[in-house]
Formats: structure tokens, C-alpha cells, sequence
């Protein structure tokens, strides 16, 4: 391999050692599937290499990958959509029996709890909770990946979480009760 393009690569794996659970993360809220999810962001980041040509292949800003991502998921709906349609609606259901962020977390039951009711978000609540908690972006920085005002997503981020408490207060009632 030649010396320029090394350290290209050598960079590359680096970002994507730091930043490709995140990302992973995110693209699980536009797929169906771990290996959709995988689809997505490989498809993501080959899109971005190539835009990086003209940069020198140095990595891409972080909000430029989730926005990215967003755009594949936006079209890998818009397909499913269509093929689905084609075949008679075929149904499929979620398979989301992975624990996102840690293997340890396997068999823990509140990190299962939470994974659902983050799962159970909508969409734009969801996409904003896993970039600003799990991707590390400002409020800012997800308002340009969303094309959203940061007010936008602030408080979109604000309504989540007030979401995600009271569904963890009431599964807490509901325990406690029945104990």
C-alpha cells in the first residue's frame, strides 16, 4: 500500500473504532434488523469516503454521518416500502433482541426496560435521544444532521425524556404494586 494511503486508513479506523457504535445505534432506529443496521451504516460510510475524496479522505464531521445515515434509512424505507407492496404487504416484525450498547447489559432487565421504551419512542423523539445521548451531539450540531432548528431539537430531546420518565415511573408503579 502506498504511503498516502496510509494514514487515510489509518485515521479512518480510528474514527470509526470511536464513532461506529453510535452510529450503529442510530441506524438501528431506521432498520428492522442488527444487520439492516450494519447495511446502513457501511452504506453511510462508503457514501462518505467517497464525498471525503476531495478532502484528502480525512473522516467525516459526526453530524454529517448521522445525516447521512438518516438519508440512507429515509431510502431504504422508501424500497422496502415499495417491495413490500410488490409482494402483498408482507409483515415483519422487529427483531430486537440485541442489547445496544454493552454485552454485559445481556441479561440486565432495566437496560431491557429502557431499550423499549426508547424503541417505543416516535421516530423523531428517538433519532434525537441516540444522537444527543449515545451519539455525543449538541443540540446544534442535530439540528443540522435533522435539518431542524436547535430549539427543534432541544425540545424534542426535553419531550423524550420526560416520555422515557414517566413510562419508567409507571413500569415502577406496576412492579411495586405487584410485589
Amino acid at each position: 500500500m502506498n504511503r498516502k494511503m496510509e494514514s487515510p486508513a489509518k485515521a479512518w479506523k480510528q474514527w470509526l473504532a470511536e464513532n461506529g457504535p453510535r452510529l450503529l445505534l442510530f441506524a438501528r432506529g431506521w432498520s428492522n434488523t442488527r444487520e439492516d443496521a450494519e447495511d446502513l451504516v457501511q452504506e453511510a460510510i462508503l457514501r462518505m469516503w467517497h464525498h471525503q475524496a476531495d478532502q484528502g479522505h480525512v473522516p467525516p464531521d459526526l453530524p454529517l454521518v448521522f445525516s447521512t445515515i438518516r438519508f440512507c434509512g429515509l431510502n431504504h424505507h422508501r424500497s422496502e416500502s415499495r417491495r413490500r407492496k410488490r409482494e402483498e404487504s408482507i409483515i415483519y416484525l422487529n427483531d430486537f433482541q440485541d442489547v445496544w450498547l454493552d454485552p454485559v447489559l445481556e441479561e440486565d432487565e432495566e437496560a431491557l426496560i429502557l431499550r423499549d421504551a426508547v424503541q417505543n419512542l416516535s421516530q423523531k423523539l428517538r433519532e434525537v435521544v441516540v444522537m444527543k445521548f449515545w451519539g455525543g451531539l449538541t443540540f446544534l450540531q442535530i439540528s443540522e444532521a435533522l435539518a431542524i432548528s436547535p430549539n427543534t431539537a432541544a425540545s424534542r430531546y426535553r419531550y423524550a425524556l420526560e416520555q422515557l420518565a414517566h413510562e419508567l415511573r409507571r413500569i415502577k408503579e406496576v412492579r411495586n404494586a405487584s410485589a
